[in-house]
């Protein structure tokens, strides 16, 4: 029941926003009683901490080991963030916009631990072996390719989509 409350979450968040997420909502669109949603999600915070650490798992699945080699977790970062082919905005496949949303939106405490995650990454991105800068580029790139996505700020459609993305490959190619 833990996964289709939250797969319900999800579909909310990319749906309607933060502010679709409500209880009576979640419970509406997970198939679930008010009160068995309420025994394993507490809150709307309770919620989007739930749906941010089940995709933060998910990602980090993605993700190689440490000692993978020469750039091998930032040519994964990009692969595991930004597929090759261009996607509608707001998809259901759009997990990161996903984990975008719950960040943001569910209070102190899950920014807090989104953050945690991000600096872990950080750092396993600076000392991937590439040029820090080369890898922190990457990084920025994608999280405001993202950002464009989720809140639809002419981010790059189509042909474009593939040549960005093949030009932030190739910088980490060039660098390993």
């Amino acid at each position: 029941m833990r996964d289709r409350i939250l797969d319900a979450v999800e579909q909310l968040l990319v749906s309607g926003g933060a502010d679709a997420i409500r209880l009576d909502a979640v419970a509406a669109e997970a198939g679930v009683s008010k009160g068995g949603l309420l025994h394993h999600f507490r809150s709307k915070q309770a919620l989007l901490a739930g749906v941010l650490e089940r995709l933060v798992e998910r990602f980090e699945a993605e993700l190689p080991p440490a000692g993978s080699g020469r750039g091998a977790f930032t040519r994964a970062w990009l692969d595991a963030t930004i597929p090759e082919d261009d996607i509608a905005a707001q998809a259901p496949a759009d997990r990161v916009a996903v984990a975008l949303l719950a960040g943001l939106s569910g209070g102190p405490g899950v920014l807090s631990a989104f953050q945690r995650h991000y600096e872990t990454w950080q750092d396993r991105l600076a000392g991937d072996g590439l040029d820090p800068a080369t890898a922190h580029l990457v990084r920025l790139a994608v999280d405001g390719w993202w950002m464009a996505r989720l809140l639809n700020l002419a981010p790059p459609r189509g042909g474009l989509h593939a040549e960005v993305r093949a030009r932030l490959a190739s910088m980490i190619e060039e660098d390993a």
